[in-house]
């Protein structure tokens, strides 16, 4: 591999966040949008509705020109009439071309303004989602709404979160999707793209996403550390995606990152609260046979 964010493999390459992954649109930037959408969208309809009126005027002209060349007038006043058609010809093609141009524009933007109210749609599920990963501390519970958010949002099928063991230096799946989470080999920190991933801290995205179906378990399309204080805790490994997915986008990439970081935190807050309670369970035990 290479230095960091440029690490390359036939399969795939290993970015750094912040080279691959642009940055979130705050909420004034994202109205921002949408508020100079709206403004163009005016402008459109103006365009074109002046253009759909000048149209008229230049047939109708064109009409009547006609219409006097067939009842009788001298030649220099037919040949300025010829002139006059071609001119009008001429204009009426210019219009029917910027029309066509306007139209264009218009569903451009349509299409442009789908596309961002969908992003919008999306990073709003991922707040709602991330609340309700900070709203509960049960170990089980967060590792259950991480897999809902994964398919749901990045539209994987099949995938697993690997916790990080420091004593051992392993990473071992503790939940997955698609696959039994015993069929999940433990991987040693530092080899393979999944060793590597939660070595470096760097994510690891698959270039190639046209092979679906049978699936290398140590070969994954993506996989996305999970970091506290850039302590890799963990990784986030997708084997495969849905049927109908069939590339990532801007905003994928965008998830990923915040997914990474909100299921970081969750997940170690959730690990640290049940580690205080069993302590506080153990030591209230021995309170209870000393007593006695």
């Amino acid at each position: 591999m290479s230095g960091p964010g440029k690490d390359e493999t036939e399969s795939g390459q290993i970015h750094s966040s912040e080279e691959r992954v642009p940055a979130v649109k705050s909420g004034d930037e994202v109205l921002q949008i949408i508020r100079k959408g709206a403004e163009f969208t005016q402008e459109l309809l103006k365009e074109n509705e002046r253009l759909r009126y000048r149209l008229v005027q230049a047939e109708e002209e064109n009409f009547s020109l006609k219409k006097a060349s067939v009842e009788g007038v001298s030649g220099d006043e037919l040949s300025k009439l010829q002139n006059r058609l071609e001119s009008l010809e001429t204009e009426k093609k210019q219009i029917l071309e910027r029309f066509k141009q306007v139209e264009d524009e218009n569903k451009d933007f349509a299409n442009r303004y789908l596309e961002i109210e969908n992003e919008n749609n999306n990073l709003a599920n991922l707040y709602i989602a991330s609340y309700q990963l900070h709203s509960t501390l049960d170990f089980k519970e967060v590792l259950r709404i991480i897999l809902e958010i994964i398919i749901n949002l990045i539209g994987a099928e099949q995938f697993a979160v690997m916790m990080l063991d420091e004593k051992t230096h392993q990473l071992n799946a503790v939940a997955s999707e698609g696959i039994e989470k015993e069929d999940v080999p433990p991987i040693i920190l530092g080899t393979g793209v999944i060793g590597n991933v939660a070595k470096t801290g760097e994510s690891y995205f698959k270039e190639d996403l046209s092979h679906k179906g049978t699936i290398d378990l140590s070969d994954p399309i993506v996989c996305i550390p999970m970091t506290i204080k850039e302590r890799v805790i963990g990784v986030i490994v997708i084997y495969n995606l849905l049927q109908q997915k069939d590339k990532f986008t801007n905003l994928d990439y965008e998830l990923f990152t915040l997914l990474a970081g909100h299921t970081a935190t969750a997940i170690f807050s959730s690990k640290l609260y049940s580690e205080s309670e069993r302590k506080l369970s153990t030591i209230q035990g021995f309170i209870d046979l000393l007593t006695k």
